[in-house]
């Protein structure tokens, strides 16, 4: 079992080499017969999705495709979802010393939660990244932060696996967190442009957005985490 295929998607790529469509699944195999390996099956499947209208753009970014715990193959970002596989996000939530939670509004042309708020830094693994390596890169890309300036960081920690429902197909996703206090010299600035906003929110204000339900759902899960963890923390000391 590696995920969940999305009707039209199963329709599209029914006919290809390797994909047999059952009752109750898909089958998708390497045919070493026409010297054809799993990723260039899975390529292949994502070229016609594309084709066929059933991504959202195209990244050109390869991502790790696991089943029953174990990496099969490579996949192009954009056609993960509609195919219902497995993702794994990287999140930092940052503190400045005082206990304000810097918080990143999403852009409005993002294809997923337009205009929400969201952890700081938030981002997918690449195909063959180390965890930590994706947190750092994505920490300078959507907040400008080098590697010293999250040191102090913790180790990340899964919060949830998600599972919901989307215009083009099922986000199947892995969130991991960190935490770390920024010094008040350190002044997060997004570099991608996938962000339309970053402000250091007091915990009335974070409060407020929860209960107004602003935040994407993984940061959410994130920051109430982050929460839970950080009370946990004082009621020990």
């Amino acid at each position: 079992m590696a995920g969940w295929i999305t009707p039209r998607a199963t329709d599209c790529v029914a006919s290809l080499a390797g994909v047999r469509v059952m009752d109750e699944a898909v089958h998708v195999a390497a045919v070493p017969r026409q010297r054809l390996p799993l990723d260039a099956i899975m390529a292949h499947i994502a070229r016609v999705l594309h084709e066929n209208g059933c991504l959202r753009g195209w990244r050109d970014e390869l991502l790790d495709v696991y089943g029953e715990g174990r990496r099969l193959c490579v996949l192009e970002r954009a056609a993960m979802r509609p195919l219902g596989l497995l993702t794994k996000a990287v999140h930092l939530n940052a503190w400045s010393p005082d206990g304000g939670l810097w918080l990143a509004r999403r852009s409005p042309t993002k294809a997923t939660d337009p205009g929400k708020w969201d952890t700081l830094v938030g981002g997918l693994v690449a195909s063959a990244e180390p965890f930590d390596a994706s947190l750092v890169r994505e920490c300078f890309e959507e907040a400008g932060l080098h590697a010293r300036d999250i040191r102090n960081r913790t180790p990340l920690r899964i919060v949830l696996r998600m599972h919901r429902r989307l215009p083009e197909g099922y986000q199947v996703e892995d969130v991991l967190v960190s935490d770390c206090v920024l010094a008040d010299d350190v002044v997060p600035c997004n570099q991608d442009g996938e962000v339309s906003e970053i402000r250091l929110a007091g915990l009335d204000e974070v409060w407020s957005l929860l209960e107004a339900d602003e935040f994407t759902q993984e940061a959410e899960a994130s920051i109430l985490d982050s929460l839970a963890v950080r009370h946990q923390g004082g009621a020990a000391g």
